[in-house]
């Protein structure tokens, strides 16, 4: 059986005394990259991405979240290094948008996570000119009135998941119902059902 789990947090709802308390749980790598970020929420995004992956695998590995240990790699997920995992590694993938935080994980296939705030209000033609090949945008054009907006965000997450889960692997992607959000999985291998999301607390 191939499956994923899926877990978001509101980073929003995250105290400042829990994020500071967090920093602790960083890499030395982590923290040199923490360092780098100017703007608070990316700031916040960062800390609870990696608090998130490493609840969310530590569950997957039966190991204590704090136990993982992650190593920064230059434009791509983190490495996983401690526990070492005999069988293969276990996928997995981080994303953000606004207050909303995710990760994605299996212990089967690899794995791409993209997530986008549903915002009508945004200059979709600009976008899809900056984000999209001239098929992408033929496609979208040719959507119904009505399900265009749904329609951009959902091709934007795919082709971002896409992109994560690495070229050369094919890619087998579900959308995943969220009223805020566009959540796109794409996996290595087929799942036998869609993850559904579990919201949680870093608390």
């Amino acid at each position: 059986m191939t499956d994923a789990t899926l877990w978001m947090v509101d980073a929003d709802a995250v105290t400042d005394a829990d994020l500071l308390r967090f920093r602790d749980w960083l890499s030395a790598g982590e923290l040199a990259r923490y360092q780098r970020f100017v703007r608070a929420q990316r700031l916040r995004q960062f800390v609870v991405g990696r608090v998130l992956l490493r609840m969310a695998l530590g569950r997957l590995l039966n190991v204590a979240p704090r136990e993982i240990q992650l190593e920064e790699q230059v434009g791509k997920a983190p490495l996983l290094v401690s526990p070492v995992v005999k069988g293969g590694m276990p996928g997995f993938s981080i994303a953000h948008s606004g207050r909303w935080v995710a990760c994605v994980v299996s212990a089967q296939t690899a794995l791409g996570l993209d997530i986008e705030m549903l915002d009508a209000g945004r200059d979709l033609a600009a976008l899809a000119a900056q984000v999209f090949d001239a098929p992408e945008i033929s496609r979208w054009q040719g959507l119904p009135e009505a399900r265009r907006v749904d329609g951009f965000y959902r091709m934007w997450s795919e082709k971002e998941a896409r992109f994560k889960l690495g070229e050369g692997v094919g890619g087998h992607c579900v959308a995943v119902p969220h009223g805020e959000l566009s959540v796109v999985v794409c996996s290595g291998q087929p799942l036998d059902q869609g993850p559904r999301i579990e919201v949680v607390s870093l608390a």
